[in-house]
């Protein structure tokens, strides 16, 4: 069997920063006109933090805020989110359709593994037709944890999987792979690190490099 190749979805698929700034500001302003923020959206903040799991951006953005307005300010951004998508405001990385057509169409198993919720995943795997390749879409909600680790086991065992590659931008998908034995492959994008993405095996600067390299291991 070919190793699975197990994407995450924001800034490694899906241009997040096309939809992100707009998205955040309508959620800070909808805080603003309920008298629970003031001041400037903290989208800097948020751009250090991006992929990680969705409670501990609220926790980072709004310490002092209880946990039941997280839970609002996240039904919120995902209604943005998902509005921006569907209005043709995002968009995929150069090449994500030529690798995916390519990965599918020669045996390799694909999905993804987010941090992301299941609806807004669902609004990008539809609007771009990504289910022409993508097997199965993995959201952080199906697991107990915020562990990519964690979700990426559940790739692993619901599909008997033995060998397997990790493509993303953020060290949750580099240490996840290496929890489960998978090779990592770090897109240095616009939300990588550079230290982070010392700990993939393989750095690539536009997703065609993942083919070059799996041409190369023939």
């Amino acid at each position: 069997m070919k190793a699975a190749m197990i994407f995450d979805m924001d800034g490694t698929l899906f241009q997040t920063d096309r939809i992100l700034e707009a998205s955040l500001h309508d959620t800070f302003q909808r805080l603003r006109d309920e008298g629970m923020w003031k001041g400037d959206t903290p989208l800097e903040i948020y751009r250090e933090i991006m992929g990680v799991p969705l409670s501990v951006v609220w926790k980072t953005l709004l310490p002092h805020h209880p946990l039941h307005i997280h839970g609002k300010v996240n039904d919120v951004f995902h209604e943005k989110l998902i509005e921006n998508i569907q209005k043709g405001k995002g968009a995929l990385y150069p090449h994500t359709e030529e690798i995916l057509a390519y990965l599918s169409g020669r045996g390799f198993p694909v999905f993804v593994a987010s941090n992301g919720y299941a609806h807004y995943l669902k609004a990008i795997v539809e609007y771009f037709h990504l289910d022409r390749w993508i097997l199965d879409c993995y959201s952080i909600q199906e697991i107990q944890s915020d562990d990519k680790g964690e979700l990426i086991r559940k790739i692993k065992e619901d599909h008997n999987l033995t060998h397997g590659v990790v493509i993303g931008d953020r060290l949750s998908d580099f240490k996840g792979a290496e929890e489960n034995h998978f090779l990592s492959i770090g897109c240095a994008f616009d939300f990588s690190q550079e230290k982070e993405l010392r700990e993939a095996d393989i750095v690539v600067e536009d997703l065609l490099e993942v083919k070059e390299y799996l041409e190369e291991m023939k």
